[in-house]
């Protein structure tokens, strides 16, 4: 009787008896494969936990609208009856340094927010009321004059200009006369869509620090702590989730 072709091997190999070649080589393989396996769950894994931590990221820290410094909210919220300006990207300064003539600048606010002033050079200008500008280029130059006075004028002033995002029933750009407060804007808005959440209303602010400021619709309505007069600046960005 004939063998089949292989036999013996096959039935050595059946049989446990391998050679050891063979024994060693078998094994190896089948580890590396196992490795491999299990080197691509820790990544998956990996990547499903990044994917869900930057989930809950997404919604990024914020400030409650009644948690800002009374300076930073409408008058009816405890603030002066008279607000201080608010110098905006745009606006034109006269800063004046007394006895400093050479000093002595005119400029416009650029729209990263920053201005530019002889010895001092760029400062952020946006965000700021135009006598807190004052006394810190006053501290910036002490490095050069003995006891500078500045004084910042604002020449002229653009439209408060902000933009719409979001559940709401007119996205896009809105311009509105100073001062402009956030209920104003959003009545113009078209106010939130049906879709929308309305206990996520953010006011995202990039000057003189990014800030997220939160309000719900109800407390816009009913005014609550001065809400509905929350005093927009250019380059505001309303979201509404």
């Amino acid at each position: 009787m004939s063998r089949p072709p292989g036999g013996p091997t096959i039935s050595r190999l059946k049989q446990g008896l391998a050679t050891p070649t063979m024994r060693a080589v078998l094994p190896n393989e089948f580890q590396q494969k196992r490795a491999g396996q299990r080197s691509l769950i820790v990544l998956l894994a990996l990547a499903l936990s990044l994917a869900l931590v930057s989930a809950c990221a997404s919604s990024g820290t914020f400030v409650w609208y009644n948690d800002l410094p009374p300076a930073e909210r409408g008058p009816l919220t405890g603030g002066p009856p008279t607000p201080e300006y608010v110098i905006g990207v745009g606006d034109t300064l006269s800063i004046k340094v007394y006895e400093q003539e050479a000093i002595t600048a005119t400029g416009r606010v650029r729209t990263d927010g920053r201005i530019a002033l002889t010895l001092v050079g760029e400062i952020v200008a946006a965000g700021k009321h135009p006598s807190g500008l004052a006394r810190e280029l006053e501290t910036r130059l002490k490095e050069f004059i003995v006891s500078p006075r500045v004084t910042v004028n604002v020449d002229t002033s653009q439209p408060v200009s902000v933009a719409f995002v979001g559940e709401v029933s007119r996205g896009g750009a809105i311009t509105l006369e100073p001062p402009a407060n956030l209920l104003q804007a959003m009545a113009l808005a078209g106010g939130p869509s049906e879709f929308a959440d309305r206990s996520r209303i953010f006011v995202i602010r990039r000057f003189p620090e990014f800030r997220r400021i939160r309000f719900t619709y109800e407390a816009l309505l009913e005014n609550n702590g001065g809400a509905a007069a929350f005093p927009l600046r250019n380059g505001d960005i309303v979201l509404v989730e």
